[in-house]
């Protein structure tokens, strides 16, 4: 699979192929990017941390490896962190004072922006003119202070939704709270204001266009990546399995990422009581690990997922395990048989392309970008739906043929190698000199007319 941009109203590749705009193509020296709710440094899986700080973070390394410098803005969580933080050569994370360093929720931060906003223009302020030549907010309160910052500095800005309030509204999980109605306008006035914006599937443009009406030519395709000197197949199953004291013959269905009614880990659970009754004899032999915490609505009850494997019978065979670092989890992925991914919603799911990436098929919902993700049939399964009786049948397929976890894994270790990040980066450069040529175009004209 080719990582595509779709830019100018037409599609064409991102690497090598490079964007053909008439003048002088310049490309970026150093990039603003906002991450107002979560930072890059936080542990995937746990709060509001997951699939967004691993883009941001490795977005980043790429771009600075190709000579555009990054500085990451997001909201300082503790009075011991340091102003600004080297994450990796080029990259620099800077901690913004705004609101109390603990205790608010993500639903809470549209309170603190201005707070925010003033952090950002403070540390501008102490550079020349022209420090920054792009912002690029991620989520739609980023995009909020990328939409003003970028006016004042006179810059382009480009916005990454991630995840989008109408898209998830749309398939709410039983028990879960809608996105209220002031992201949806904040959205709305993100697309309009932004120069570009990024999807990481056709799926996902599509979307954006459909639900906030934004102009397909200022969309731009790119597949997120995943690190491959991370995640890779390594010594294998057997060998992965001995270090997390698994036992070897054992069906393992994996759930990793944040706990919460959106990501659907109680769909694996429910599955999992429904094959046991209908084949008991597989109690023996199955290990169910949940690795990750809790976060957003499943902050307002803990322990629910404990409960409820505790109401279907099954707290023999389910492991509660802590969100793990990157390589940690590399190892818990390539132990299990397969990655399960009930998502209500998804914009791409990047565990779905890591959990590949070392040799392990992955079972997921139909949902976002995860056909993209997922090659049905091929590298894993995609149901239609949420219904545990679907999940408990791929699963008690694979407990009668164990040969098949092998068979898909092979096809999803080759699949993954078609998203590393280096690829995803290149593409995401030409979108930043695209909304830099388009930048300049306009000033141009305005200045002329004036």
């Amino acid at each position: 699979m080719s990582h595509h941009v779709t830019t100018f109203g037409r599609r064409v590749s991102a690497a090598p192929t490079r964007l053909r705009l008439p003048g002088t193509i310049r490309r970026p020296r150093r990039v603003a990017m906002l991450s107002v709710h979560t930072s890059p440094l936080h542990q995937p899986g746990t709060g509001d941390a997951g699939g967004m700080n691993v883009y941001i973070v490795e977005l980043a390394r790429q771009l600075a490896a190709k000579g555009i410098e990054v500085e990451v803005f997001t909201r300082a969580t503790s009075g011991d962190l340091p102003p600004v933080v080297q994450l990796a050569p080029g990259v620099l994370v800077r901690h913004v004072d705004a609101g109390p360093y603990e205790g608010l929720a993500k639903e809470e931060l549209p309170a603190q922006l201005c707070a925010f906003t003033h952090g950002v223009m403070q540390a501008w302020a102490d550079h020349r003119p022209g420090h920054y030549d792009l912002v690029h907010s991620h989520y739609w309160l980023s995009g909020h202070v990328g939409w003003l910052a970028a006016e004042r500095w006179g810059v382009p800005l480009v916005h990454t939704m991630h995840t989008m309030a109408k898209v998830k509204n749309a398939a709410l999980a039983a028990g879960d709270t809608p996105e209220p109605a002031a992201r949806v306008i904040g959205e709305t006035q993100i697309v309009r204001a932004a120069d570009r914006l990024v999807a990481n599937t056709s799926d996902e443009a599509d979307e954006l266009v459909h639900h906030y009406e934004a102009d397909p030519d200022a969309v731009a395709v790119v597949h997120p990546g995943v690190n491959l000197d991370v995640f890779h197949e390594a010594d294998g199953r057997a060998a992965a399995r001995a270090r997390l004291g698994l036992p070897q013959d054992a069906l393992i269905p994996l759930f990793a990422g944040r706990i919460q009614p959106l990501k659907g880990p109680d769909v694996l659970l429910h599955a999992v009581g429904e094959l046991l009754e209908e084949c008991p004899g597989l109690r023996s032999r199955i290990v169910v690990p949940v690795v990750g915490g809790p976060s957003g609505s499943g902050l307002a009850e803990p322990e629910r997922l404990q409960k409820l494997a505790a109401r279907l019978g099954i707290t023999d065979v389910v492991q509660f395990r802590p969100p793990v670092r990157q390589d940690q989890l590399a190892d818990w992925f390539r132990a299990a048989s397969l990655l399960v991914m009930p998502s209500y919603s998804e914009s791409f799911g990047l565990v779905a392309i890591e959990a590949q990436a070392t040799g392990t098929p992955v079972l997921a919902a139909a949902v976002g970008g995860l056909p993209v993700a997922v090659r049905h049939g091929v590298t894993g399964f995609l149901v239609q739906g949420h219904e545990p009786a679907a999940y408990a049948r791929v699963l008690r397929d694979l407990a009668t043929d164990p040969t098949l976890t092998d068979r898909m894994g092979a096809a999803a270790a080759r699949h993954a190698q078609d998203f590393g990040w280096d690829a995803a980066a290149t593409a995401t450069g030409e979108v930043y000199e695209a909304a830099l040529h388009d930048h300049r175009r306009r000033r141009r004209v305005r200045d002329r007319a004036s």
